[in-house]
């Protein structure tokens, strides 16, 4: 059980590293479009790049903000009977639907990514603007990166509802949680 601990908390470090990096891209987004708008509006100047670039730090947060979301448990969740749930059985609802649902999904986006990725990277594929980002080879690498750290994600998940589960029942761990409430 511990190396499954400690796999599980590796797994989380990757993500959690991940997250804080790329929200600070938000900070430059608010910086990069106040910019653009006083050249544009005052200066009657504007760089398709630059607009561009707004566009990729957008695609990183979210994409790459996915599993720091999932490992804080910050995504939209429809819990009409899941907040009612023992911690037990919001265990067991998490690992079958990590198992069932997000792995699946991940490997799928991961797979079905890949050749789209290849083809982009074979030509180098950039902007079709004048003056765009000659980079969207790589904006689309982001693809099967989010999935791959989705999936990470989705592991150190199991192990944690895992391990829960292996645990002897007792009344501590039937007692409803108030983490999930806000």
């Amino acid at each position: 059980m511990q190396r499954l601990e400690n796999l599980s908390r590796r797994l989380d470090t990757i993500n959690e590293w991940v997250g804080r990096t790329v929200a600070w891209l938000t900070l430059a987004m608010v910086v990069i479009t106040f910019t653009v708008v006083v050249l544009r509006y005052l200066f009657n100047i504007g760089w398709i790049a630059m607009q561009e670039s707004i566009t990729y730090m957008h695609a990183l947060v979210f994409m790459l903000g996915a599993a720091y979301t999932l490992k804080h448990e910050g995504h939209v969740r429809v819990d009409i009977f899941y907040r009612k749930f023992s911690p037990r059985t919001r265990a067991w609802v998490d690992l079958l639907g990590t198992l069932f649902l997000l792995l699946p999904v991940c490997l799928f986006i991961f797979w079905v990514s890949w050749d789209y990725v290849a083809a982009s990277w074979r030509v180098l594929e950039g902007s079709q603007e004048t003056g765009g980002l000659p980079l969207v080879f790589l904006l689309k690498s982001i693809i099967p990166l989010m999935a791959g750290l989705m999936i990470l994600q989705g592991l150190s998940l199991a192990i944690k509802k895992f391990i829960q589960l292996s645990m002897p029942s007792n009344s501590e761990t039937n007692r409803p949680s108030t983490e999930h409430s806000q």
